[in-house]
């Protein structure tokens, strides 16, 4: 048998490599760039980056944040994302072990993070998170241990008809765009994963979320920039879903036998 401490390991250095392509999806797929050619460059001087150079975190370190060609600052984060997913994976594998559970929870909360990431950046959710997200919810959920397949086709759909329906009505009653279809078929995707108890859960966090801190950024930003009525929604989403995911029954428990008084 594998000693746990080995299982962790393997989990935290496969999150670290998924990070480093994930880094990759940030911030190519808003600009609707291949993420598999070119091989990665400097931003600055083009060169393309060496192997011994892209090794999640160890390379940024050694190389104290800088291209080894000509000096340029790397940004950090791309080692705080590959920390990042490498800590969920790992962390994933501590709660659920080698398991269909496990992978289902760090696959959702690495697309999580992609999206919050694409969508504070660039104002973009791109459906290569988000689509085929949902597919993989789907298929997760084909598997015993997990969610039901049913609660999640009906979790997916109940989430993107219900966010259709809200764009419909802000839209007639405000007379201009409101809520992006990213922000739909990410909760597609939430949907798929969570089903339809956990999609509410996230809209309603998501949705306290993007109340209580983003709109006074924005009304702070509002000083400053022109952008500041867009509110990026989907980063809002993706913390909601988070804990949704994380910590879903409980809240839900205490929802119903609490709040609603049902036994």
């Amino acid at each position: 048998m594998i000693p746990d401490a080995y299982v962790w390991l393997y989990a935290g250095v496969v999150g670290a490599i998924v990070g480093s392509f994930l880094n990759v999806c940030i911030y190519r797929l808003p600009a609707e760039k291949s993420v598999i050619t070119p091989r990665s460059a400097c931003g600055a001087c083009d060169t393309p980056i060496r192997w011994r150079d892209n090794i999640p975190v160890i390379s940024w370190l050694l190389l104290r944040g800088r291209c080894r060609d000509c000096g340029a600052p790397i940004s950090v984060q791309y080692p705080l994302v590959e920390l990042a997913i490498a800590l969920i994976w790992t962390a994933a594998a501590l709660r659920f072990g080698v398991s269909i559970e496990g992978l289902h929870s760090a696959v959702l909360l690495t697309l999580l993070l992609g999206i919050a990431m694409t969508d504070a950046r660039e104002m973009v959710i791109p459906d290569q998170f988000t689509l085929i997200g949902a597919a993989l919810g789907l298929i997760f959920a084909s598997f015993p241990g997990g969610i039901r397949l049913l609660d999640a086709f009906i979790g997916g759909l109940s989430a993107y008809l219900l966010l259709w329906a809200v764009k419909f009505g802000a839209e007639k009653l405000l007379k201009k765009p409101a809520l992006g279809t990213g922000d739909i078929h990410m909760m597609a995707m939430v949907g798929a994963f969570l089903g339809p108890g956990g999609a509410m859960l996230t809209i309603l966090l998501g949705s306290v979320f993007g109340l209580v801190i983003g709109v006074p950024i924005q009304a702070i930003r509002g000083r400053l920039s022109p952008f500041a009525t867009y509110l990026p929604l989907g980063t809002f989403l993706a913390l909601g879903a988070a804990i949704a995911h994380v910590w879903g029954d409980p809240i839900l428990g205490w929802y119903l036998g609490t709040v609603l008084g049902a036994p």
